[in-house]
C-alpha cells in the first residue's frame, strides 16, 4: 500500500508541476516522492528540507527546526508540503516560510477533517503510518474553511485543487478515502495580480 501511495501522490503532483523549474520538498522524508517527481516533469530540479533528515534520502536535503527553512528568499520557483502541515503546531509559520522562499508557487498535499469521524480515522492512519518513525502526531487537521484561512494568512491564492486521489485499493478506499485528502496548487498574490 505504501508503494501504491507514492506512486499516485508522484503521478498526481507531476500533473500540477511546471517543466524546468525548482522545487524544496519542504518535510521530504526519505525523499522518493520528490525522486519520482523529478524523474517525470522535464527540466525540474529538486531538493528537500526535513525535521530530522536521513542518511538515505533519495535527493540533496538540509534540516531544519520545522518552522524556518535554510535557504534565502526566493530560492526556487516552488516548494511542496506532503503530509507537513498537520504535523506542525504552527502551520501558518511553516507555511510563511515556505512562502518566503519561493518565488511563485506552494503546492499542498494534505487532510481535510470536517467532522468527529474524519477526525478519528485520520489520527488511526497517522498512527500506524508515523508512530514507529518517531514523527511528532499533533493531529492538527483543518476542515476546509481552516485551510481557506490558511491560504488567505499566508497570501495565498489558489488555483487548481483535487480531491479524488486514489490512494488506496478497495475496500481500504472506503473508510481511508472518503475525500479526507487534496492536493491544492496555490500562487502567490503578488504573481497572480502580476498576471492580469
Amino acid at each position: 500500500m505504501h508503494r501504491r501511495r507514492v506512486t499516485v501522490l508522484a503521478e498526481r503532483l507531476t500533473a500540477m508541476l511546471p517543466p524546468a523549474s525548482s522545487l524544496l520538498d519542504v518535510g521530504c522524508g526519505d525523499g522518493t516522492i520528490a525522486e519520482l517527481v523529478s524523474s517525470a516533469v522535464p527540466g525540474l530540479s529538486v531538493a528537500g528540507a526535513e525535521y530530522s533528515p536521513r542518511p538515505n534520502c533519495a535527493i540533496p536535503c538540509l534540516g531544519f527546526d520545522g518552522i524556518h527553512l535554510p535557504y534565502q528568499d526566493k530560492s526556487f520557483d516552488g516548494c511542496v508540503l506532503v503530509d507537513v502541515l498537520h504535523h506542525t503546531q504552527h502551520p501558518l509559520a511553516t507555511l510563511l516560510d515556505a512562502v518566503r522562499v519561493s518565488r511563485d508557487f506552494i503546492l499542498i498535499k494534505d487532510h481535510i477533517a470536517e467532522s468527529s469521524l474524519d477526525r478519528w480515522i485520520l489520527r488511526v492512519m497517522d498512527w500506524i503510518g508515523n508512530r514507529p518513525h518517531g514523527v511528532t502526531l499533533p493531529y492538527a487537521y483543518l476542515s476546509g474553511r481552516q485551510w481557506q484561512e490558511l491560504y488567505r494568512g499566508a497570501g495565498l491564492i489558489e488555483v487548481r485543487t483535487e480531491r479524488t486521489i486514489p490512494l488506496y485499493p478497495p475496500p481500504f478506499s472506503f473508510v481511508f478515502g472518503r475525500n479526507l485528502h487534496f492536493i491544492t496548487l496555490l500562487r502567490k498574490q503578488a504573481e497572480i495580480g502580476g498576471r492580469g
